[in-house]
């Protein structure tokens, strides 16, 4: 079992030099959040942890509010950490947009991760859906304006780009409300900027856990076994987003350059052998995922790492991407099916046993 549990270990990091070495997200000598007052709404979430964890533990940061709904979530998570003395724990919804505002007094630098996620769940309740995703996002950027944040980098999702369901639609709005923050801004100069990723590895409510778990009734109910998806792991997701913070101006929706994966490959490398029963396309989903449409790619360059969605609209200061990348061609479109990169079922296999 330690031989079997020792080589396991050698393989994954064998593997994570590989696949760092191919998703190397730049940052500058001195990063931005270094030494900076940071919140984070939805900061005990699975992002907002590990988030706020890598913060600790690399930028000394002068304070750092957990801004969420959960009590017991901010109370497993304080014992977690230990209570550090930098953190402080604030109980709000981003639909209270006083709570908001009192909680950003002093930040510089504002997370937003707080979001209703689940696509079947925005669709039978999109009233709430609507509050939290775009109202809430409102209530950030009026907050972040009025208390004077410097730079605030939203989450959003491959599920934004060419939505056809209510939480992309939502996270579509945001995205935009977000890029015109910066118009609103004014002599303030608060700076928005997105961030698009795909299906986070290891992070709650991951199809990796319920494939595992029901593998061991014999059978493993698939949607679609066409579907595809871009994978990103928690901890590429948080380096990601500090990069992010380096490189903004303001405006930019910033998409890594990550792998795909097809849904019958995860599930044989989560359960090998286990036989799957496809049962059809759930309410708002797609069969492949998009980050970067054709429309986007007019205004979008390509760097090393990622894509760079530039503003419809920029009249706060423009900031000319074509000096560190090369615009996309017309007809370019970034999406899991058509991706150049794709986990194999051993490469697959090898993150899920990372994260159990």
């Amino acid at each position: 079992m330690g031989t079997a549990h020792s080589e396991q270990n050698v393989a994954f990091a064998k593997f994570s030099v590989r696949l760092a070495i191919r998703i190397t997200f730049v940052s500058n000598s001195q990063p931005f959040l270094t030494g900076k007052s940071i919140l984070v709404t939805g900061g005990t979430g699975s992002f907002g942890k590990a988030f706020i964890q890598h913060v600790l533990r690399h930028h000394s940061p002068s304070r750092v509010v957990v801004y969420s709904r959960d009590e017991l979530k901010q109370y497993e998570f304080r014992n977690e950490l230990n209570d550090p003395e930098a953190l402080r724990w604030f109980i709000g919804d981003v639909r209270d947009p006083g709570r908001l505002k009192r909680a950003m007094q002093g930040i510089e630098v504002v997370v937003h991760a707080a979001a209703l996620k689940q696509v079947d769940t925005a669709e039978y309740n999109p009233f709430e859906c609507i509050a939290t995703n775009v109202l809430g996002a409102e209530n950030v950027i009026n907050a972040a304006i009025d208390s004077g944040v410097q730079r605030l980098i939203a989450l959003s999702t491959d599920k934004a780009s060419s939505p056809i369901n209510l939480y992309g639609a939502s996270k579509l709005c945001s995205d935009k409300l977000f890029v015109a923050g910066n118009h609103y801004s004014g002599s303030k100069g608060t700076k928005f900027s997105v961030v698009r990723y795909g299906n986070v590895m290891g992070s709650r409510g991951s199809v990796i856990p319920l494939f595992k778990k029901l593998a061991t009734t014999g059978e493993i109910p698939i949607t679609d076994p066409r579907m595809t998806r871009f994978w990103i792991t928690l901890p590429q997701a948080v380096d990601f987003v500090v990069s992010s913070f380096d490189q903004m101006r303001g405006g930019e929706i910033f998409v890594p350059k990550i792998p795909s994966t097809r849904i019958l490959d995860i599930a044989e490398a989560a359960a090998p052998g286990v036989s799957t029963r496809s049962i059809g396309i759930r309410p708002g989903e797609k069969l492949h995922e998009e980050m970067v449409s054709e429309d986007d790619a007019r205004r979008t360059y390509e760097i090393s790492d990622r894509f760079v969605i530039t503003p419809v609209i920029q009249e706060w200061g423009q900031t000319d991407w074509s000096t560190v990348g090369s615009r996309c061609s017309d007809g370019f479109a970034y999406r899991s099916n058509t991706n150049d990169w794709w986990l194999s079922i051993d490469e697959i296999r090898t993150l899920v046993a990372s994260f159990t």
